[in-house]
């Protein structure tokens, strides 16, 4: 199936910034009417003038969605605004870079909140509104790392498997209700998500100049909306490290251990 996007509603959190914004834009090319969340008002009001101002059709709806009462009242006006909803991007995420005994408790439950509880309850009370909509979908942003699971990024890894594992299950749920269930899994990406990490303790050269861009990150995305491919992986380092853990796990995870202490052989 070809999902054609003029038309379609579609709700984009984290929409302020990076994958969400230029994502966002695409859509608007294409024709969407666009629900652009983000915590940040002041940003997702500049998108949205940048969008309508080229032709586009896109509102603002400054949201918190970690906060229950805030996923309420959005709720309540994506109803009044769309009365239906087409495709239900969850893209908002945050990190921690650090080994687990130099993290705490609060960075646990952060990381579960906006990367796993937020986007299942998204979903949740999502659901009534996309069983309405025309060729309706759920997509996940999640990462190469809810499939591979990498040191020092011990507490995002679990959070971002926790999505995976919700993507998996709901895939049998929704086709009850016609809902595609659509799962990214990108690698490095160049985004603010690096300013905004809880800790920054990790040793380990990233590589980050080598990253994918937002925009990059975004066609692929829009590429999977459009296709309705069931599981994206985006970036080579991604495609590279998911497909060598498939054929070779025992020997992934011998040197990532190496390469652990290497670095923290001083200590």
């Amino acid at each position: 199936m070809n999902r054609n996007l003029k038309g379609k509603r579609i709700l984009i959190t984290g929409a302020s910034k990076g994958m969400g914004a230029e994502l966002a834009k695409l859509c608007a090319k294409a024709g969407a009417r666009l629900a652009l969340v983000a915590r940040s008002k002041t940003e997702l009001e500049k998108l949205e003038i940048e969008i309508n101002s080229q032709g586009g059709d896109a509102k603002a709806f400054p949201t918190d969605i970690t906060c229950e009462i805030e996923r309420e009242n959005l709720f309540r006006q994506l109803k009044d605004h769309f009365h239906e909803l087409d495709i239900l991007v969850n893209n908002a995420g945050s990190g921690s870079w650090n080994h687990f005994v130099d993290g705490n408790e609060e960075i646990v439950r952060q990381l579960m909140e906006i990367n796993f509880f937020a986007p299942a309850e998204m979903i949740r009370q999502a659901v009534p509104l996309l069983e309405m909509g025309n060729q309706p979908a759920i997509v996940n942003v999640a990462s190469m790392t809810g499939r591979r699971a990498m040191p020092s990024w011990t507490e995002y890894s679990a959070s971002k498997h926790a999505l995976v594992g919700l993507t998996e299950a709901l895939r049998g749920e929704m086709a009850r209700f016609e809902i595609d269930v659509l799962l990214i899994l990108p690698g490095l990406t160049i985004t603010p998500f690096w300013e905004n990490l809880a800790l920054k303790t990790g040793k380990a050269d990233l590589g980050l100049e080598k990253g994918m861009s937002p925009l990059d990150a975004a066609k692929g995305i829009l590429n999977a909306m459009t296709s309705n491919k069931t599981e994206t992986v985006l970036g080579w380092d991604a495609k590279w490290m998911l497909r060598l853990d498939k054929f070779f796990p025992r020997l992934i995870n011998w040197l990532l251990a190496r390469k652990v202490e290497q670095l923290y052989a001083s200590n």
